[in-house]
């Protein structure tokens, strides 16, 4: 590493698995002062938020055993990003001064809009409302009904870990039982959810949530004592309250190198961006290259030279059914599945080591920046489309 006698300041919002490993990935230069700003003291893995929920597993990480040695933690979180003075304004007063920000705030639950949800299901997006879903079951008799609402990996892990305990739980999926698996891979799911007394609505919606019931479709009532929600994602509105482009969800505009339509001083990554108007699947499997690829062109940007494209393709998912089975999804570098999956013991000491995957590629980071390597060749667009829908913040 060649010494610089310049510093650059480069301020990363957000502490998840895109915003940390970026952190960690800038240190390829050593006259970078590395700020991340994050409003938890801890690192959340959100990947075990459901065994968080169940009590079979932690999700919450100490920044001390991830980060590099002279990055900056500073626990707080970001209000606004002045562009016109390149200061990102705080919760707590602060300023921080910048010359780059790597934009990865992440994703969050959706606010529901089905009537009673907002107030009495539990979403399980984010740490805390994790933690008032744990404490509201630890107050549940072990037969009192649970429904879960949302047929996606978030929804069909809470349901097989609540019912590997024996709760009496119901799984409303709104459609289709995890579209993104194969038609074999659905089968199998599904099959253990009924061994295990999961009662699974997969076509029906819920129409209203009431403290101690739910109402689907033509007006049926269930009773539910707890109702989590785990249908959609949001990102924060930073970045529209900055001023900055966003597409309809909120995620921050950016060309294909991950950096900012209005702004080439800002890079966003993970969850929160939207390359070319058309953002990666939200994973944690992206998100990692992702960070990398946002502090590569960070570094591009610095050293004057041109940042790559996004390279990056998502091969296929894993989904936990317990503790002790999972299944592991193959899928095309396009990330559409093929009839080929690993179920079992075998799925479940994969989806395991996937897992532990997240936080070691972070860690290995740390150790030694710019080792992440990641599956490429996934489709991106040529060109940005002109056509894609785009908020304005005022």
């Amino acid at each position: 590493m060649t010494e610089h006698h310049t510093r650059h300041r480069v301020v990363v919002i957000g502490g998840g698995y895109a915003g940390t490993l970026a952190a960690n990935h800038l240190r390829m230069r050593t006259d970078i002062d590395i700020t991340l700003v994050n409003p938890r003291p801890n690192f959340i893995d959100r990947i075990r938020l459901h065994q968080f929920v169940a009590g079979t597993g932690d999700a919450m990480v100490d920044y001390d055993t991830l980060l590099g040695e002279g990055i900056q933690l500073l626990v707080d979180s970001a209000t606004r990003i002045d562009t016109a003075t390149r200061r990102v304004r705080l919760a707590s007063g602060r300023t921080l001064d910048y010359d780059h920000v790597i934009y990865a705030v992440g994703s969050t639950a959706a606010i529901p809009s089905v009537p009673g949800a907002a107030e009495f299901a539990f979403p399980i997006a984010e740490f805390e409302s994790a933690q008032r879903l744990r404490a509201r079951l630890d107050e549940l008799p072990l037969d009192a009904p649970v429904t879960v609402v949302g047929g996606g990996p978030t929804g069909i892990e809470t349901a097989a870990e609540l019912a590997e305990q024996g709760r009496t739980v119901t799984l409303v999926c709104g459609a289709t039982l995890m579209p993104s698996l194969s038609t074999p891979g659905r089968k199998y799911v599904a099959t253990w959810l009924s061994r295990h007394g999961v009662a699974v609505f997969e076509s029906d919606v819920v129409t209203e949530v009431r403290s101690d019931a739910i109402v689907l479709a033509a007006g049926r009532v269930r009773p539910s004592a707890l109702t989590v929600w785990t249908t959609g994602f949001g990102v924060p509105r930073l970045a529209a309250e900055s001023g900055l482009r966003t597409d309809v969800l909120g995620r921050l505009l950016t060309d294909e190198t991950l950096t900012s339509i209005d702004d080439d001083r800002i890079v966003a990554t993970g969850d929160a961006a939207a390359p070319s108007g058309q953002p990666l699947r939200m994973s944690s499997q992206a998100a990692g290259a992702l960070g990398a690829q946002a502090a590569n062109t960070v570094l591009s940007h610095i050293a004057g030279t041109e940042p790559a494209v996004i390279n990056l393709a998502i091969i296929g998912s894993c989904i936990s059914l317990g503790r002790r089975v999972g299944i592991r999804q193959l899928a095309r570098k396009d990330d559409t599945s093929v009839n080929v999956y690993i179920g079992g013991r075998m799925g479940a000491r994969i989806k395991e080591v996937t897992c532990k995957i997240g936080l070691g590629k972070i860690r290995r980071e740390a150790r030694k920046p710019g080792s992440l390597i990641w599956p490429k060749g996934g489709p991106r667009p040529a060109q940005p489309t002109s056509a894609t829908p785009v908020v304005t913040a005022t």
